[in-house]
């Protein structure tokens, strides 16, 4: 009997194992997929938060990364950032412009052409990846001479520029199309003349994968794909896998929120007049902190942001002069000055066309107005605090009155405010007359008649 319970628990235990061991199988579970979606422009926020999610699910061993976007384009450093991340990816990345009536213009473009695998909703569509900042229009080809049929030697400069920035797109998109095998022709044309296409004509054109309806059917139909990885071709085994959906954290939203040109620039001068007042008003400590933090995240969002630093120096020489003005009145000049210099450096700050990285021109006029009210009223009142008599301390007893307790031609004692005080006199003072403190010398007052 002992040796059949032997047996029994023996077999068991085996059975338990290879249950463990074929779960997964058993389930139909075979593997994780991690998602997250962009939703609107692409900024350092969005770069950063794709980095991380990225890592995340590379430490996490999943089988693919799903990128829904929604975009209207974005900064092309923050996108060449996303780009590089996934041409490194050990695991494949998979674009896919969703929901119906999303699109992937501009540098959504481009994502798509850099991801391992595109895909694409209906009534969704792609295109207008020529670079923002010189707007929609395709650059002017060189004017030939009539005599010599040759183009024209003298090229405006902005022409020049036009013509470098879209070369330089179009190779970038061009070299995306080779590496992952897709339409290199219409790739160019989306760069030279902001073509578009919806995402039925991007599946005969070869510029996307596969079309999907929704999340579900996007993963079934990839299930059994061969994917190549760096110089390896793996096949996806996505039979019921585990979807991960990977939400923005605080540190997203901070990121977002600072790295909005017109908060980046209302911290700034939040920064720089929370410092000055600091300054000029040692002690306060409340405007030195608050003015020390804005600044630093003003830094830090402008580091990541595209700006002009003709336009900053402009902007703090405006923010000095008008200071200046309050401090030393010149009629107006320097006031105006400052006005003018803050005004011209505000729109010159954001070296962008893009929208949603713009400071809007009502932002910047109420700034100037009420930078120059409250610098030349706040300064004002902090110089008139500081000419104002002292009204604590041995020395606020200048030029107040005391009576003579005795008669003195010398050294003598008065009263005042109370208080008995020895004190000296080169003119001769009579007892109970009033005298005027002149001068303090320790725990002596110079004193003269009133009168």
């Amino acid at each position: 009997m002992r040796q059949h319970i032997g047996k029994i628990l023996i077999v068991a235990i085996i059975i338990g194992a290879l249950l463990l061991l074929f779960s997964p199988l058993i389930s139909g579970a075979t593997g994780k997929v991690y998602s997250l979606e962009i939703d609107g422009a692409i900024s350092p926020a969005t770069a950063d938060f794709f980095d991380r999610s990225l890592d995340k699910a590379i430490t996490d061993n999943a089988d693919l990364l799903i990128l829904k976007i929604n975009t209207p384009g974005g900064l092309d450093k923050s996108m060449r950032q996303m780009i590089q991340s996934i041409l490194d990816s050990p695991i494949p990345v998979v674009s896919y412009v969703a929901p119906k009536g999303a699109r992937a213009a501009s540098a959504g473009t481009y994502l798509v052409y850099a991801s391992h695998i595109a895909a694409m909703a209906p009534a969704t569509n792609l295109g207008s990846a020529t670079p923002v900042t010189i707007g929609m229009v395709k650059p002017p080809q060189p004017e030939k001479n009539e005599e010599t049929k040759s183009p024209a030697k003298d090229d405006a400069p902005t022409d020049v520029m036009q013509r470098k920035m879209v070369n330089d797109a179009k190779a970038y998109i061009r070299s995306l199309a080779q590496l992952r095998g897709r339409n290199e022709e219409w790739a160019v044309e989306a760069v030279e003349s902001a073509a578009n296409l919806s995402s039925k004509d991007a599946l005969d054109k070869k510029v996307i994968d596969l079309i999907a309806y929704n999340l579900e059917k996007l993963i079934a139909q990839l299930d059994q794909m061969q994917v190549k990885i760096g110089d390896k071709i793996i096949t996806l085994n996505l039979v019921d896998p585990e979807i991960i959906e990977l939400t923005p954290d605080w540190r997203t939203d901070l990121l977002m929120i600072i790295t909005d040109p017109s908060v980046a620039y209302l911290l700034l001068l939040a920064g720089i007049y929370g410092l000055m007042f600091e300054f000029l008003h040692p002690g306060s400590l409340l405007p030195g902190t608050v003015g020390a933090i804005c600044l630093l995240l003003a830094l830090y969002a402008f580091n990541m942001l595209p700006i002009n630093m003709a336009g900053l120096a402009l902007l703090i020489l405006g923010v000095v002069l008008m200071v200046a003005e309050a401090l030393a009145p010149s009629f107006g000049i320097l006031g105006m000055g400052g006005i003018a210099a803050f005004i011209i450096g505000s729109f010159m700050l954001m070296d962008s066309d893009l929208p949603g990285y713009q400071i809007a021109p009502a932002l910047i006029i109420s700034a100037a107005i009420v930078s120059g009210i409250l610098v030349i009223l706040v300064f004002s009142m902090i110089l008139k605090m500081r000419r104002r008599p002292v009204v604590s301390g041995d020395h606020e007893l200048l030029d107040h009155t005391a009576i003579a307790l005795v008669d003195f031609d010398g050294p003598g004692r008065v009263m005042i405010r109370g208080e008995v005080w020895q004190a000296d006199s080169d003119q001769p003072i009579e007892k109970s007359q009033q005298v005027k403190v002149v001068a303090i010398d320790g725990l002596r007052l110079k004193v003269i008649r009133e009168d």
